[in-house]
């Protein structure tokens, strides 16, 4: 490879090898999956599914199809007789509105978490897709940032949607699933079916792991992710739907998928699914100790941020991300917004993104918040002691108690200390 593309290449792997990732839905891939992505199956074109493809030739994708299919379902330890799953989703957004547009009609109701609550932008923000074709209604969170489940309950038996949509993007605490299977009872009890479904993009890694309880086992219809987030895959998503109670479900579903918002898959991108996936099956990878630490991780950063005086959304984390509140600490306002703050650690090689916080009386794009998460680090090595230097830069950084360029070069010397392997 010559010239400017060469040059842009090598720009993004200096970038990131001597900065630290702390954007909790980004990760790195092993050496493996990174090599995995390219590969002759780029050359096929295979709409449909296996055994039933538009065009000849599939007969080795039908195997690679059938064996990416086969892992999916392994990492979540789930039975093939009550479980299948999508794997040709393109991205999480891609997956979202295929089950939308599988299992709903046009107009029909969703109850899902509000985006400045933390959901995601396809739960139904207003200048998304999903919001235009479909009636979405939000849930929020109480005055402590914590789910408000009461009001959960009260908008699912005033509206009775057609599904109930668990997940987020920015909730730094557990989901108790539980709770959302109980809407989905009593609205059975009243005669009114919906489906409940599961967005895990940020947490499947973790539940994978082990370390956070599982939908999959507490009745969950339909349960979405993305593969590159805390499961350490390509970009992509997959689709998880329960048959053993519903005949239609893997047709809908699959349609929803082809043709319904997307084309042909990416059969490259499968090989790079399957080898992340035979990496989280692997003993040797060890994937409970992994997850085991960025759940410490994330916990001790959230610890000594609070004890430099500053405030998170929810008053801590039980999972991999935090959300900081920039705007103010040791009760005093500061000169930030989540916007300045992003701004600023990016000078300092440290990545994270503006976030609203619970209740913020900003606007989205200049939020109070910064979103704060520890995959990608953990993947690099980074331990406990190095969360409490992190936290130690970022509160200098912010409060402007140190030059900038002795803080880049602390950075800069935990990421020669943890380097990435390509």
């Amino acid at each position: 490879m010559k010239g400017q593309l060469q040059e842009l290449l090598n720009k993004e792997l200096l970038r990131q090898q001597n900065s630290l990732e702390l954007i909790a839905s980004e990760n790195y891939v092993s050496q493996w999956v990174l090599s995995a992505y390219s590969n002759v199956f780029t050359n096929k074109y295979s709409e449909w599914y296996p055994g039933k493809r538009y065009y000849g030739g599939n007969e080795v994708v039908d195997e690679l199809e059938l064996y990416t299919q086969d892992l999916a379902l392994q990492i979540f330890w789930l039975d093939k007789n009550k479980w299948w799953v999508n794997v040709q989703a393109l991205s999480g957004s891609v997956a979202n509105l295929a089950v939308y547009t599988g299992v709903l009609e046009a107009g029909d109701t969703v109850l899902a978490m509000d985006l400045a609550s933390g959901g995601h932008l396809t739960h139904g923000m207003k200048l998304n897709t999903s919001a235009k074709f479909f009636n979405f209604i939000h849930y929020g969170v109480d005055e402590k940032g914590i789910i408000d489940y009461n009001n959960l309950k009260e908008l699912a038996l005033e509206h009775k949607p057609k599904l109930i949509l668990a997940g987020f993007s920015s909730y730094p605490r557990s989901l108790e699933w539980y709770k959302f299977v109980e809407c989905k009872k009593l609205l059975e009890e009243q005669g009114h079916h919906c489906y409940l479904m599961a967005d895990i993009a940020h947490i499947a890694g973790l539940i994978a792991g082990k370390v956070l309880l599982s939908p999959f086992e507490a009745g969950f219809d339909i349960i979405t992710t993305t593969t590159h987030k805390t499961l350490r895959g390509p970009r992509g998503a997959l689709i998880y739907f329960n048959t053993q109670n519903n005949a239609t479900i893997e047709k809908d579903i699959n349609r929803g998928v082809f043709p319904g918002v997307q084309g042909g898959p990416f059969d490259h991108v499968l090989v790079a699914k399957s080898r992340a996936f035979e990496e989280i099956l692997d003993p040797e990878v060890k994937r409970n100790q992994y997850c085991s630490q960025i759940i410490s991780n994330t916990k001790v950063f959230a610890d000594e941020l609070q004890n430099l005086g500053w405030e998170l959304a929810t008053g801590g984390t039980e999972n991999h991300l935090l959300v900081l509140d920039v705007t103010k600490n040791n009760g005093k306002a500061t000169e930030h917004t989540g916007k300045t703050a992003e701004k600023a650690l990016e000078e300092i090689w440290l990545s994270t993104n503006k976030q609203l916080i619970p209740h913020d009386p900003r606007s989205p794009m200049d939020p109070s918040g910064l979103r704060i998460g520890t995959p990608a680090i953990t993947s690099r090595g980074l331990i406990e002691e190095d969360m409490k230097e992190l936290a130690m830069i970022i509160n200098k950084c912010l409060t402007s108690q140190e030059n900038h360029n002795l803080l880049s070069s602390q950075v800069l010397q935990l990421c020669k200390k943890y380097p990435l392997w390509y």
